[in-house]
């Protein structure tokens, strides 16, 4: 988990600070939501991994103690994958997984492209 005392200022800072189970998850996480919106702009948001499209926020992630999360917008697009999402921990903006069981790499690709319908709107 990154540091509170130091912020990070690139994703890639983010995750050299997160232990090496939830690195490699993280990592290949960024490449699936860069693969479904190649035009998406990479930053840090709240103090985690974000992605921007047209300057309006698209989605985040993070890594926790005890798990990774996903955090892909609003609420309409955790109803429409509902399903998809069974076998993960869901709250209120928030899909939490482990680098054991990670998210498909196909329902992130739905779930940014579901994102960048809401962003670009």
């Amino acid at each position: 988990m990154a540091s509170a005392k130091q912020k990070p200022r690139t994703i890639d800072e983010y995750i050299t600070k997160v232990n090496s189970d939830q690195r490699a998850t993280l990592e290949k996480l960024r490449r699936t939501i860069l693969a479904a919106a190649p035009g998406a702009e990479e930053c840090i948001s709240y103090g985690i991994p974000a992605f921007r499209l047209n300057g309006r926020s698209l989605v985040f992630f993070g890594a926790w103690a005890n798990h990774c999360a996903f955090y892909p917008g609003n609420s309409v697009t955790f109803k429409k994958f509902r399903n998809d999402l069974k076998a993960f921990q869901i709250s209120k903006g928030t899909i939490r997984f482990s680098p054991e069981k990670p998210l498909p790499a196909a329902l992130v690709k739905k779930l940014v492209k579901a994102r960048m319908g809401a962003v670009n709107g």
